[in-house]
C-alpha cells in the first residue's frame, strides 16, 4: 500500500530504508520484475492499475522501488536504478509533495551516476603458484572477493592492478589459502588490497606417489 498510519514512538530514517532496500535487491533481485511494471490490470482487465512510482516510466534505468506517505512522514520514496552494472538507491522522506520526492531522488541518482563508476580489475592470465610435493605442480590464485569497486569516475582511466604471489608453496595447500595480494591503485593512491587465495586444494604426494614421480623422471632421462 502507498499509505500507512503513524504510530507513537514508531520512527525510522532514510538510512534505515536504504539498508532495507539494499537487502531486498541483493537477496531478492526478482522483485524488480514487479517494481518496474508501469501499468497493469486485474479482474480480466476490468480494473486498471498504475505504479505510483513515476520514476519507473520517466527515469532511465529505474528498477523501483517503493513510495510511501503518512501525515507524519510526508511523501517518501526509495528509488533504485541501474546503469552499466552500477546499482544505486536514493531515499527521501518528509517531502511536501509527491513531485518533490521524485525530483529529490532524481537529483541524487543523477549525481551518483555522473560521479561514480563500477570497475572490475583485470587479472593476469596465468596467476599460478608452483606447488612443492603436491599432486599437481601448481595452484591457481584467485581474488578472495569479486574485486568489484566503486570509484570516482575521474579515477577510472588511471586504475592499475598489481598482483604479487608467493614464489612457491609446499603441499598440502588448502582451498582458500592465501597465496599473495592484489593491489588496486589509481595513480599512486592505493584503493584496495585484496588477498589472492588458492582456487582449489592440493594434496601432498604420498611416499609411493613421490617414488613413481621420481622414477618417471629417471626413465625420461
Amino acid at each position: 500500500l502507498d499509505d500507512g498510519e503513524d504510530a507513537a514512538n514508531h520512527r525510522t530514517s532514510a538510512h534505515d530504508i536504504a539498508l532495507m532496500s539494499r537487502e531486498l535487491l541483493k537477496n531478492h533481485p526478482d522483485i524488480t520484475k514487479f517494481t518496474t511494471i508501469w501499468m497493469d490490470s486485474i479482474r480480466n482487465g476490468e480494473f486498471g492499475l498504475s505504479n505510483p512510482n513515476k520514476m519507473v516510466r520517466f527515469y532511465n534505468g529505474c528498477t523501483g522501488l517503493k513510495t510511501g506517505f503518512t501525515r507524519g512522514a510526508g511523501y517518501c520514496l526509495s528509488a533504485s536504478a541501474e546503469r552499466e552494472g552500477l546499482q544505486l538507491i536514493a531515499v527521501v522522506m518528509g517531502c511536501e509533495t509527491t513531485q518533490k520526492r521524485f525530483a529529490a531522488c532524481k537529483s541524487m541518482l543523477d549525481y551518483g551516476f555522473a560521479n561514480y563508476a563500477l570497475i572490475q580489475p583485470e587479472l593476469p592470465e596465468n596467476a599460478t603458484v608452483p606447488v612443492k610435493l603436491g599432486i599437481t605442480d601448481s595452484v591457481k590464485a584467485v581474488p578472495a572477493s569479486d574485486g568489484q569497486m566503486l570509484i570516482d569516475k575521474g579515477q577510472k582511466s588511471a586504475v592499475t592492478t598489481e598482483v604479487v604471489l608467493d614464489e612457491e608453496v609446499t603441499a598440502p595447500v588448502s582451498q582458500g589459502q592465501r597465496l599473495g595480494t592484489m593491489t588496486i591503485k589509481a595513480g599512486e593512491q592505493i584503493l584496495a588490497e585484496i588477498p589472492m587465495v588458492a582456487e582449489a586444494g592440493v594434496e601432498k604426494l604420498t611416499f609411493w606417489q613421490m617414488y613413481k614421480k621420481l622414477l618417471r623422471k629417471v626413465c625420461m632421462k
